[in-house]
This record gives C-alpha cells, structure tokens and sequence, in this order.
C-alpha cells in the first residue's frame, strides 16, 4: 500500500497544496480507519478496491471533506456535505475569542449562531460552555438538516434549535430574544476573487461571496446586532484577510466596542463587538 500512497500523491501534486496528507486521509477513509492508525499499519495493509474512486474525485477537485463525508472542528466530527461550507481551522478563532470574553465573567446561557451551515460554531460552542443553549439559523433547509443531524448525533440535540432565517429577510429576528454570545461567520469573499477550484466549484456559493468588496452581510448584520444581545454580551464576527479597519468602522458606527483577535497564522481572523454596561 504504501506505492499506492507514493503514486496518489504524485498524481495530486498540482490539484492539491497538501498531496501527501490528502492520499492518506482517501486511502484511511476507503479502509475505515484512522489516519493515525493508517500510519501505523500502512506496510501491513492492502489498499482497498475503493480507493482508486476517491483519488478520481479528488483529482477533480472535489474537496477531501465532502468525499469522506466530514470534517474535525474544534475537538468534534461533524458531518458536511455542498450544502454546508467545510469548517476550517481558522473559524476556531471565534471560539477561542468567546472563551476570553468570558474568562472572568458568568458564562453564556444563550447563544445565537447566524449562518449556522454544518452548526460548527454553535455545537463547538456548546461543548465548551456547558450550560448554554443554543439557537442556530441558516437560509438553507439542505444545511440546517446537516447541522440538526449533527447535534442530535454529537449529544446536543436537547440544547439547540435550528431555524430557517435569512437576515436579508425583514423582521428575521424580531422572536428570538437576547443572546449571551453571537456567533457569525457570514459569507465575506468579493465576487471576483481568485479562489482555488475546490472551493469556488464545490462549496455553497451563498456561502461564500459577498458583493464587489465582500462586505455585503457585514452592512446588513451589523445594524441589527445590538437588539439581539444581552446586557454584557457579545457578538462574535470572522472577517476576510484585510477587511478588520473596514469591519470595525461598520461596528464603531453602531456604537460598539472592538476586540480583534488573530489566528494561528496572526492574521486577523475574527472581532468582538461589545457594549459597555452602564452602571
């Protein structure tokens, strides 16, 4: 097996930025394995008849996740399909930033997730602050069934609530009340940018683009945050790379205070808008 892995990642040099690691996640997958367990055994395993089918997908770019049907966020597997964007690494930053805003005060009891998709930052958030509750929407019935399968399968299926909302819609918001946390990762890719194939051909447009400057959902959540959060909380934005001084002005205009927090690369990958609580 291990040519099989040799051959595959030559074959997805050029498709893939990581060739290597695609070939063994396929051939851990078309076993039923780890790929820590695939590692560890690969001079003893066949390849199996399967494989030689997920290396034809993926060299026509269709991404990893969506062949094998999930993806790890945070410290949970949750399933996706091209109905949900694929939760990236970088999207743990809002999590990460939660964690501190709450560090040294009561933890949120109601959290609000706008654009749920897979419910990667709602049901992350859930396993973090354990006596939240959860309300998630999302545009897309096709993506809210993802996200509702992979709470009851995750064991949160008793703390959130998923509904079908569009912020672009008018009176969107007007039942669901304050929230502690607000978690958003809106789609805020401009129309042309040059995206690598696997993304602009496989995942959800909708998702994704957001007018000529990628601000679009920016201008139109932004103003309707403040009667969404409780007296204390906060909302929680991912931002595009360079878009931080344009977000935060959207935000200064509304009033809010704003935290940026970088990723693990220190990119600025999220902000936090707050109000101050009068005294």
């Amino acid at each position: 097996m291990s040519q099989q892995l040799v051959s595959a990642t030559r074959a997805l040099d050029g498709v893939s930025d990581t060739p290597r690691l695609d070939a063994e996640l396929l051939m851990a997958h078309a076993l039923g394995l780890s790929r820590n367990e695939l590692l560890l055994r690969a001079r003893d395993l066949a390849t199996p008849p399967d494989f030689e089918a997920l290396l034809q997908r993926r060299l026509l770019h269709e991404p990893v996740a969506y062949i094998r049907g999930y993806q790890e966020f945070w410290d949970l597997t949750l399933a996706v399909t091209p109905a949900t964007l694929i939760p990236r690494g970088d999207s743990e930053t809002l999590i990460e930033a939660a964690i501190g805003y709450f560090r040294d005060s009561e933890p949120p009891t109601r959290i609000l997730d706008l654009g749920t998709g897979s419910g990667a930052l709602l049901l992350a958030a859930l396993s973090v602050f354990h006596g939240a509750e959860g309300t998630a929407i999302d545009a897309s019935l096709d993506a809210l069934a993802v996200a509702q399968a992979n709470a009851e399968r995750l064991g949160f299926g008793n703390r959130a609530r998923f509904l079908r909302r569009s912020w672009r819609d008018a009176g969107w918001a007007d039942d669901l009340g304050h929230f502690d946390l607000i978690l958003c990762n809106p789609p805020y890719v401009e129309t042309d940018a040059e995206l690598a194939q696997q993304v602009r051909a496989h995942e959800p447009a909708s998702a994704l683009f957001a007018g000529a400057d990628g601000l679009d959902d920016y201008k139109l959540l932004i103003p309707q945050i403040s009667p969404l959060l409780a007296t204390g909380g906060v909302a929680i934005f991912e931002i595009g790379l360079g878009q931080d001084a344009a977000v935060t002005q959207l935000a200064m205009a509304q009033g809010f205070t704003v935290q940026p927090h970088r990723d693990l690369a220190r990119i600025l990958r999220a902000l936090s808008l707050s109000k101050p609580v009068s005294g």
